[in-house]
């Protein structure tokens, strides 16, 4: 009995407990991988910004002038792959293989465009409304598109998936309202000029003549003050004394 009583208990090394749990070294890997700097960070959204601004404006104001704008949507595309280099290769630890890097930068094209159609038709439906209301649409349906494929957290079969139903839906009810709402300005429009005859030129008379000019207006007017004492002379000189 005194033997066992006198043995000395056996150390156990109990595990000393991590502040924070597993959450806590999740929360601290996370802020290890986001810590990127500060002005890459800033360049990386600015250029998503401008270059998806550019081809806004590119799509909506194409037809104006073709050349100079399809010069701007090359530079809005230009900036756009810019800010995916950025954002996607050079501001994270993991990088993508080849092959999901190609799709990336395919998939943000395609994004690039998509929003670029949905905030130009948007911004400028006022000036094009037939052409918004078909960009407005396929611009949401693009960009949904585009985004799926280039989420690495999402699988490209969420393209089919019911919220792939419901961009669709919202895309064909936007198509139709808009397209209404263009045609009733359209035809304000011919309502209004209808009455123009012409866009305000001067009217003629009945017989298409220019009207005749006054009798006050026919008097010559001299053109050296010689030419007018001459006319000042009295005609009848016969009288004078």
């Amino acid at each position: 009995m005194s033997l066992l009583t006198d043995r000395p208990a056996p150390h156990h090394t109990a595990p000393q407990p991590v502040p924070g749990g597993r959450a806590a070294a999740r929360r601290a890997r996370s802020r290890r991988k986001r810590r990127t700097p500060l002005a890459g960070r800033y360049l990386g959204y600015v250029l998503y910004f401008v270059g998806a601004g550019l081809i806004s404006g590119a799509v909506v104001h194409h037809p104006l002038d073709p050349a100079r704008y399809t010069m701007v949507g090359i530079t809005g595309v230009f900036v756009f792959l810019v800010a995916t280099l950025v954002n996607e290769f050079l501001l994270v630890t993991d990088r993508p293989p080849l092959a999901r890097a190609l799709v990336v930068i395919a998939a943000s094209l395609l994004l690039s465009f998509g929003i670029g159609m949905l905030s130009g038709g948007l911004q400028h439906f006022d000036d094009f409304p037939a052409r918004g209301a078909v960009l407005v649409p396929l611009g949401i349906v693009v960009s949904f598109i585009a985004f799926v494929l280039k989420d690495a957290e999402t699988s490209s079969r969420r393209v089919l998936s019911p919220l792939g139903l419901v961009v669709l839906l919202v895309a064909g009810g936007s198509y139709l309202g808009l397209s209404a709402i263009a045609a009733g300005m359209a035809g304000e429009a011919a309502e209004g000029g209808g009455h123009s005859h012409g866009g305000g030129a001067p009217e003629t008379d009945d017989h298409g003549a220019e009207p005749e000019p006054s009798a006050s207006s026919s008097t010559a007017v001299p053109s050296t003050p010689e030419e007018a004492a001459t006319n000042a002379e009295p005609t009848n000189e016969g009288h004078a004394h």
